[in-house]
């Protein structure tokens, strides 16, 4: 079945986003959107940034239900839709605003896009040797398929009903993590742990706690250098920086490298392994819950691996509370882009209770992180038929 096309500049207004400039720039602080918080079908809406908007452009560079967020460089063509996620939300300039006209159902388009970007119908308009960007004019000409109203509301409801499952199953799993960090504040932060009224505390830390180096109490390394030219071996998986956000890893668009079969061990992932960002927003962690077997990991990141006598969630959770609280930022090097060596991350000191206190965590953790760990895994059930509709319904293999 075939549908009327139209170029998207008939049935919608599009445009992008403010420039960065801060000699320039006035008015009010407001959140807004960059690249980097724009994933394929979500938006990351931790460490946002804020710029000064004055009230002229408010609207203009302004989000509203049902916008279309599309990445004009980086990854370009990689979307999401806005629904109202935060309260005068703005965007940036390396960001296409697209809202759609009223011959156009707003879900309707975003799942067209989606389908269009994955599939790679973008690339032939990209312009950049290195940096691949999607300039408005070339955006301008994408052909749209505009099926009759009816039939795109339907589409969209088919394929919206899983994402709906996906964004439900997010939310319970931020609850869910919440109250993991909430527990471990509680005991090893306020030092409200059980048993707490009869312990001791000299200089602010209860008697048989100690104070160790992260080099005593856990392996780490850098991964794998990505280099085409010299790499050998089986191609696999790996995460990259962008894949690691706070407390979570994004499995999106997963890219391979070569791996021989001597490299396995080094840059290889386990359960419990956490991994943290060297460079771009260093520090910024998340564990390995052995989402996908065989997963390897590129040199932008640190994964650090707990001793024998240490608890991966235990260190998880120091290790995030350090990072959050901006305890690390004193260790990072660089003025414009900052990293974290890993000479300077082997002496961070954590405070590490007794054996039975940190068993005591584990044990109260592992079954919110058992329950993290079923949702994720069916929200990549819901991911994966969504995907498997996807084309079908577009291409109109399926009557609606």
């Amino acid at each position: 079945m075939s549908w009327p096309k139209r170029p998207l500049e008939e049935v919608a207004d599009f445009c992008l986003g403010k420039m960065l400039d801060q000699t320039k720039n006035r008015g009010d602080l407001l959140p807004y959107l960059a690249n980097v918080n724009v994933r394929w079908g979500d938006f990351d809406l931790e460490a946002l940034r804020e710029m000064r908007f004055e009230q002229r452009e408010l609207d203009r560079f302004g989000l509203k239900y049902g916008d279309i967020v599309m990445c004009e460089g980086g990854e370009p063509g990689r979307c999401a839709i806005w629904k109202e996620q935060m309260p005068a939300m703005m965007f940036q300039k390396a960001l296409h605003r697209i809202r759609p006209h009223e011959c156009l159902n707003h879900e309707y388009l975003y799942y067209y896009f989606l389908y269009r970007g994955r599939a790679g119908h973008f690339s032939p308009l990209f312009t950049g040797a290195t940096i691949k960007h999607l300039p408005r004019e070339k955006l301008a000409k994408v052909e749209v398929e505009v099926p009759p109203l009816p039939i795109q509301e339907r589409i969209a409801s088919i394929l919206s009903a899983y994402d709906d499952l996906i964004e439900n199953n997010r939310r319970r799993i931020q609850l869910l993590e919440q109250a993991a960090r909430l527990l471990y504040k509680e005991w090893f932060v306020h030092l409200r742990f059980p048993g707490h009224e009869h312990a001791t505390i000299t200089d602010g830390v209860p008697v048989g706690w100690e104070q160790k180096p992260l080099v005593d109490i856990a392996e780490f390394n850098l991964g794998k250098m990505l280099d085409e030219r010299k790499n050998r071996g089986d191609l696999k998986p790996y995460l990259a920086n962008v894949n690691v956000r706070w407390a979570r890893i994004v499995l999106d668009n997963l890219r391979e490298m070569r791996f021989e079969q001597r490299e396995l061990e080094k840059f290889s992932l386990k359960l419990g392994d956490i991994l943290m960002c060297e460079g771009g927003e260093p520090g910024r962690c998340a564990m390995w819950k052995d989402q996908i077997p065989g997963m390897m990991f590129q040199k932008a990141l640190h994964r650090i691996r707990a001793a024998k006598d240490m608890d991966y969630r235990f260190l998880f959770h120091s290790l995030f509370h350090e990072a959050q609280s901006g305890k690390l930022a004193g260790l990072f090097t660089g003025s414009t882009i900052k990293h974290l060596p890993r000479e300077k991350l082997a002496k961070v000191e954590l405070v590490i209770p007794h054996q039975s206190l940190m068993q005591s965590f584990a044990e109260q953790v592992g079954p919110i992180e058992d329950q993290i760990s079923a949702l994720e895994a069916a929200a990549r059930k819901a991911a994966k038929a969504r995907d498997l509709l996807l084309p079908r319904l577009m291409n109109g293999e399926i009557a609606v």
